[in-house]
């Protein structure tokens, strides 16, 4: 089958790094999953009055405000159909601070409509944003957010600019450390950053035709609207 960063990028597909295209390659009904685990260098939300709207987005695994440096994580990549039968990847990432475990889930189908990637974030999928991926000269992959809307019960209204956090995602592979790198920022257009974080982390292929997908992966809600 072929995957949603396939069909997102078309022939650009070829040009990513070739774990890349194996890390981003596979779709539901290929009976593949992906782990990696890792260690964040240095994780930093902006101080100040971004602090308390990342602790309210921390109760619904979207973002959070805690920092730290040398922060074991993993990150959860399984392709499922999801009830209206999408073709979905799952990005559950679990960062494991001293003294409190953070996740910042996520699901993301393609959506023909749209022509890009809607990724849906937190454990209610009530944010849905536009993905746009591309391929760097040196094959790796960066992913930039545009629209993001608010999908809930009646709600579906766009996020006011002045309140969307913006995402910059770059993941390469590095040969000579045998490593994935990535790097994220999250900024807004009045306040600047509002998180970042990188690292470098290797991951693991798991065989989903012979184990269940972890339920703990899955959002407790799934948002029909794109």
């Amino acid at each position: 089958m072929t995957s949603i960063f396939q069909r997102a990028l078309g022939g650009d597909f070829d040009r990513l790094h070739p774990r890349l295209r194996e890390r981003f390659g596979f779709a539901a009904g290929d009976g593949r999953g992906c782990v990696g685990t890792g260690v964040m260098r240095r994780i930093w939300p902006r101080a100040g009055i971004a602090r308390p709207l990342l602790a309210l987005g921390a109760s619904r695994n979207i973002l959070f405000p805690e920092r730290g440096t040398d922060i074991p994580f993993t990150i959860e990549n399984h392709a499922y159909l999801d009830r209206y039968g999408r073709d979905t990847l799952t990005f559950v990432r679990t960062f494991e601070f001293p003294h409190r475990r953070r996740r910042f889930d996520a699901t993301m189908v393609y959506n023909d409509e749209r022509g890009c990637v809607v990724d849906y974030l937190g454990t209610h999928q009530h944010v849905a944003v536009d993905l746009r991926p591309e391929v760097g000269e040196r094959g790796e992959l960066r992913i930039r957010s545009g629209e993001q809307r608010v999908r809930g019960l009646r709600l579906d209204v766009r996020w006011p600019t002045a309140l969307t956090g913006a995402a910059d995602v770059r993941e390469s592979f590095d040969d000579e450390l045998g490593r994935f790198r990535i790097a994220v920022r999250v900024t807004n257009p009045l306040r600047g950053l509002v998180l970042a974080y990188s690292g470098t982390f290797d991951v693991t292929y798991v065989d989903t035709t012979t184990s269940a997908l972890p339920a703990s992966v899955k959002p407790l809600r799934e948002e029909p609207r794109g």
